[in-house]
């Protein structure tokens, strides 16, 4: 019993180490929880996406493409190209005037729930890293731990199923901070500043 409890906290602590750092799908939560725009369905798909490669990756998908290197370069140059595209819009919004800003912010959260949801998958499979940190790293390890790698895995699950909760309800929380346009242009250069460094990071890594 003792090892399956230390398989799971091993699991949740490597878990959020991995999934707990500035990136695209992170920082687009955080986005749409200040926007407070669609923020549940956007929260569910990370999660959800997350626990499925969890589990593939403890079930022995790693090792699969890890065989298969070609699969993991197609997601990096789609993927950097994609992140650089929106990196390139959330530029361009810095750039607008402060009437355009709050426009803007108003708008957010008039996009459908698919289109987030989309945008959201895009950010999420289109990510070489998260094949490389959830299937191929997490799926190493959990397998390190022998009979009791599905403990490890529900310890991971666990991470990334709080982490997103805490994410869009904290980003939701400071929306009323958001109020101003220097505030929503600040957000978007951080937005910018990130997708167009990982975007090219992962082209250049191809």
């Amino acid at each position: 019993m003792t090892t399956f409890v230390l398989a799971a906290v091993a699991g949740l602590l490597t878990g959020a180490g991995l999934i707990i750092a500035i990136g695209p799908q992170n920082v687009f939560v955080l986005r749409q929880g200040v926007a407070r725009a669609h923020v549940v369905p956007v929260v569910v798909v990370c999660a959800v996406s997350d626990v499925v490669l969890i589990i593939a990756g403890v079930a022995g998908l790693g090792a699969l493409v890890a065989a298969h290197p070609s699969v993991v370069t197609i997601a990096k140059i789609f993927g950097g190209g994609y992140v650089i595209v929106l990196g390139v819009l959330a530029a361009r919004r810095c750039l607008r005037s402060s009437e355009a800003i709050v426009a803007n912010a108003g708008e957010a959260a008039t996009v459908s729930r698919w289109a987030a949801i989309g945008m959201t998958l895009a950010l999420t499979w289109l990510n070489p890293h998260v094949y490389l940190d959830t299937v191929l790293t997490m799926g190493a390890i959990a397998n390190s731990h022998g009979n009791a790698k599905w403990a490890f895995a529900i310890g991971a699950c666990l991470a990334s199923l709080l982490w997103f909760a805490t994410l869009g309800g904290g980003a939701t929380r400071l929306s009323r901070f958001f109020a101003s346009p220097r505030s929503w242009r600040m957000l978007d250069v951080v937005v910018a500043v990130v997708m167009l460094a990982m975007g090219v990071m992962l082209l250049v890594s191809v």
